[in-house]
């Protein structure tokens, strides 16, 4: 194998590894003594275990502001090479190329703005400082197209990982092979209408990663939504038949989860009915949806879609862009760690 080649590979691992630890993967030692009570030692494995779901959170928030910050030094650092491949100074780099078709507003548009905001000020007194702000507004947005051109033509690899947590996967239903290289988790109420949106992509991403992406559903019914327990019981209850997966999609798509409308579900999926309505009725898979819920509560999840990529946390709205980001960044770690095994082998 080619020097260069291998030594770009094993940087990649071992900075990857490094991030890793940083969030939770691997982690400090888990015997590392924080503190002792009345002569008995506090370990990190125990404020992981006990406190694990807060810490998640608060690590979580810390990740965002460092992948904001991280992003702004990513462009700064894009800018300043356009600049140097240009060969000029960055200011000039700025004022004749990012904002050359930046306009100032006319006075119509000064004086409509001025009448949306909420102030006693006359206009001729605020009339320089709404200027510069609408300035800076319209700089702004010429300098992020500018940079998200940069961008496509840059090779970016963003090593920087979510924190992570274990997620006990071990009744769960998955659609993929569990050895895929990358495993995406997703905790989420089938009456939340960020979880119907954003089913469709998780769809369309298993679609294109095929085998090397597994798909994971856990439930987590949230208390505001009154029929999202009863249709993961239904989900489950189809998932006996071995039609989970048919079964969860038509309730993302109808958005209907009265008890009638769970049993209609079953026959348009030509379900054995009584079998069926016996299982709902009886509430058989309400211990396997309660104990997906406190799980979701253990970890200290608090919304719906929470997703877990290789065990990395992360939540919210998503988009399909952002779904894409994190799986490549996970498969591009484990083609690192397969080539690094194989150079071992040599």
């Amino acid at each position: 194998m080619n020097t260069a080649r291998t030594v770009g590979i094993l940087a990649l691992v071992m900075s990857l590894t490094t991030v890793t630890n940083l969030y939770g993967q691997a982690g400090p030692d888990s015997s590392q003594v924080l503190a002792r009570v009345s002569n008995t030692n506090l370990t990190v494995g125990d404020l992981q275990l006990q406190e694990g779901g807060k810490l998640l959170q608060a690590q979580y928030q810390y990740y965002i502001n460092e992948r904001k910050a991280l992003d702004e030094l990513i462009d700064n650092r894009l800018l300043a090479d356009e600049a140097r491949r240009r060969n000029i100074p960055l200011d000039q780099l700025l004022d004749t190329e990012v904002y050359k078709g930046v306009k100032d507003p006319t006075e119509d548009q000064l004086e409509v703005y001025y009448e949306g905001l909420d102030t006693q000020e006359s206009y001729a007194s605020v009339r320089e400082e709404v200027l510069e702000h609408i300035r800076e507004l319209r700089r702004t947005k010429a300098r992020a197209a500018f940079v998200a051109n940069l961008r496509k033509q840059a090779k970016i690899d963003v090593l920087l990982l979510p924190p992570s947590a274990d997620v006990d996967l071990s009744a769960a239903y998955e659609n993929g092979p569990r050895s895929a290289p990358v495993v995406l988790v997703e905790f989420a109420d089938y009456e939340c209408p960020y979880c119907q949106k954003v089913n469709p992509e998780i769809q369309q991403l298993k679609k294109e990663y095929g085998d090397s992406l597994a798909v994971v559903y856990k439930d987590f019914p949230l208390p505001m939504h009154h029929g999202s327990e009863k249709a993961a019981e239904a989900a489950r209850c189809a998932g006996e038949q071995g039609k989970f997966w048919e079964y969860h999609d038509v309730l993302f798509y109808s958005q209907l989860t009265t008890i009638d409308a769970l049993k209609q579900h079953a026959q348009t999926l030509k379900l054995d009915q009584d079998a069926f309505n016996t299982c709902l009725d009886d509430g058989k898979e309400s211990p396997a949806v309660k104990k997906d819920l406190e799980e979701a509560k253990s970890l200290g999840l608090t919304g719906t879609p929470s997703f877990f990529v290789n065990g990395h946390f992360f939540s919210g709205v998503v988009d399909y862009q952002a779904l894409k980001d994190i799986v490549n960044q996970q498969l591009s770690l484990a083609t690192a760690v397969h080539a690094e095994q194989q150079i071992s082998k040599k």
